[in-house]
């Protein structure tokens, strides 16, 4: 009798964790599959900042208001994302707006917080100034207190963004994309492949990293003086 061949194992042994022909052959999926995993950031980012920016607006002209949508927002925050993607698809199916709408909620805590405490921290004396002005309580807020809130904005921004990119992985679940694709993909493939798994995690910690340094550049070119605040 022949002893078992066992090149087939070993070949299987030598194949290397990453391969980059992976890549080069599904690369078309890849630039699909960020494009798809940018646009659902975007909208989830825009959606987030403009409920945020009416609920603060609220917030600050009625008090009693902001502990309710704290609230409100804090038990949005802590719905699982696989639970809020379920809850939705009986209404919108497998579509994006099932998958912008939980990923819009997540960002809603994260701003109202910083926008509040950005507008709170603005100096008296400088509410006091454009009053005596002839500021009206609309024009303080959009021309004087959130430019002046901006740093602290953008920073709450700079979280919501990194937390979606994240949270966007999970809706490839629901068929939307995203880089999430590929991790699903490397683990449901019959034979072990952890190139496609490599290449959406690897890419996602890429984009979160170019987004929040984007974020961190407009932020010093939109409010210099915070800088010039630091540095003293």
């Amino acid at each position: 009798m022949h002893a078992p061949s066992v090149t087939p194992l070993l070949a299987e042994s030598s194949r290397p964790i990453f391969e980059w022909r992976w890549v080069e052959r599904n690369s078309d999926a890849i630039v699909q599959r960020l494009g798809e995993h940018i646009a659902l950031t975007a909208a989830a980012l825009g959606i987030g900042l403009v409920v945020s920016l009416v609920l603060s607006t609220l917030c600050l002209r009625y008090r009693w208001f902001y502990p309710l949508v704290i609230g409100a927002t804090g038990a949005l925050y802590v719905i699982p994302s696989l639970g809020a993607f379920a809850l939705l698809v009986p209404f919108f199916g497998l579509s994006f707006t099932t998958a912008v709408i939980p990923l819009a909620t997540y960002t809603l805590l994260i701003l109202i917080r910083n926008i509040v405490t950005g507008v709170q921290q603005v100096p008296t004396e400088v509410r006091e100034a454009a009053i005596g002005m002839g500021f009206t309580r609309r024009r303080l807020l959009w021309q004087v207190e959130l430019p002046l809130a901006l740093p602290v904005v953008i920073a709450g921004l700079r979280v919501a963004a990194v937390t979606t990119i994240g949270l966007v992985t999970v809706t490839s679940l629901l068929g939307m994309g995203g880089l999430g694709y590929f991790i699903r993909a490397g683990i449901q493939t019959t034979t072990p492949n952890p190139s496609p798994i490599i290449a959406g995690i690897v890419l996602s910690v890429v984009l979160a990293v170019v987004v929040d340094l984007l974020l961190w550049l407009s932020e010093r070119a939109l409010a210099p003086w915070a800088r010039k605040v630091r540095a003293r």
